[in-house]
């Protein structure tokens, strides 16, 4: 019976999470479509093809439904391991490189930015008419800013932060560099291939940064 009950738990949650990932992505899609405004409890639900209760008990607000997409677009998936615990991140700890750092640092955050990018417009948007939108915008803010405090704290550690500059002055320069509009602009405004972003970001940081 033990095993029984494990079995229909393990399925239970398994649709659980099916299900909240289908309403979360069908958020995302209409926040880019509609924007915060224009996306409705509903309109997810409909969209979704479930209850808007269910919505309410799998997600909740349109605050968390869009904080919850910004999670998945930071990390990649709808695991809920942080993005300072992912191996990738934890690998970077490891290395003693500088350069290479700046490489993998800049291969990170332009992932994150394409991920992020039509979800930044909708946030910088939906601030200045939505109390919650503007918390959300200075949580993510914040949270932003400690993951390049990360970074430049191990770039630090190991000789690569050049002597004229702060940690806190480093940690800006990446803070406003991690920003998904400035590599969003770049290809969907301005034609660079990813490439060219990848390699004028790390031209940028190390000059900024390095010795």
């Amino acid at each position: 019976m033990s095993g029984s009950r494990t079995y229909h738990s393990a399925t239970r949650a398994d649709g659980a999470r099916r299900t909240r990932r289908r309403i979360v992505e069908a958020a995302r899609e209409l926040f880019v479509a509609r924007g915060y405004a224009g996306t409705t409890i509903d309109a997810v639900a409909e969209s979704a093809g479930v209850s808007r209760r269910t919505v309410f008990l799998s997600v909740g607000s349109n605050a968390e439904l869009l904080k919850t997409a910004w999670d998945w677009g930071v990390v990649g998936d709808d695991e809920p391991v942080p993005m300072a615990q992912r191996p990738h991140v934890l690998a970077m700890q490891e290395i003693t490189d500088p350069a290479l750092l700046v490489r993998l640092w800049g291969d990170q955050v332009l992932a994150v930015a394409e991920r992020l990018a039509p979800l930044e417009v909708v946030l910088n948007r939906a601030v200045d008419g939505h109390p919650e939108a503007a918390e959300l915008r200075a949580r993510i803010d914040l949270e932003r800013q400690g993951g390049a405090r990360m970074f430049v704290t191990h770039l630090a550690s190991v000789g690569g932060l050049r002597d004229a500059l702060s940690v806190d002055e480093a940690v800006d320069i990446c803070w406003i560099l991690m920003n998904p509009l400035l590599q969003g602009r770049l290809r969907t405004e301005r034609g660079w291939a990813g490439e060219a972003i990848a390699e004028w970001l790390v031209r940028i940081t190390s000059a900024s940064l390095l010795e």
